[in-house]
């Protein structure tokens, strides 16, 4: 079974980057509904073994083209707002540390550049989508962005993400209306780099 990932902070402890009713209606209800739907999918397609990860990147063996686009868009839902609520802290580490940190200055220069590149991406995908800074397993750094709740897994990449940044409408509108830009400054306010640093040794090795 999939399970979400239990909030390692109160609904209000984002404040003032991110309201409280923002987490409560994109936590507690689009999120929910992507668990709930995903796990009953992944049953029907009998896939229920897998992990999200081996799931999304399998899709190529679903032949019901139905089952599988469905099992993509919710399959991804599930997966990347676990990743985006798991990131945050009401009092984040502001820098990456280790061999992250290392990898962002050899592939960008800087955190300032890689935030800027980021920033960019999630800003330039047009319609709802994610911006994304992923990995693959020899911890080679790439920017992107996907649309709807399409990842570089489902996407077939090979890679994996460490920060997924939810541009979707109810990730921001009912505090920053059409104002994305400011949505995803603050988005870098709230982003622990202690743990995207800790995600990217995990799978890196």
């Amino acid at each position: 079974m999939y399970e979400q990932i239990k909030l390692p902070y109160e609904t209000n402890a984002l404040e003032p980057y991110v309201d409280q009713l923002t987490v409560e209606t994109h936590y507690g209800k689009h999120h929910v509904t992507y668990t709930k739907t995903f796990n009953e999918l992944a049953e029907k397609a009998g896939l229920n073994n897998l992990s999200a990860e081996e799931l999304l990147a399998s899709l190529d063996k679903v032949s019901d083209e139905t089952l599988k686009k469905a099992l993509k868009n919710q399959g991804g839902g599930y997966y990347n707002h676990n990743l985006y609520f798991e990131m945050f802290s009401p009092s984040p580490s502001k820098e990456p540390t280790g061999k992250l940190k290392e990898a962002i200055d050899k592939t960008f220069g800087s955190l300032d550049e890689l935030k800027d590149q980021l920033s960019k991406a999630a800003a330039g995908q047009f319609g709802s989508g994610w911006a994304w800074l992923s990995t693959d397993k020899s911890g080679a750094l790439v920017v992107s962005a996907s649309p709807n709740q399409d990842n570089p897994i489902s996407e077939g990449t090979g890679r994996i993400p460490i920060i997924g940044l939810d541009v979707w409408e109810h990730a921001y509108y009912l505090k920053y209306k059409n104002l994305r830009p400011d949505y995803i400054k603050a988005f870098f306010e709230i982003l622990d780099w202690g743990k995207v640093s800790a995600r990217y040794d995990e799978i890196v090795g």
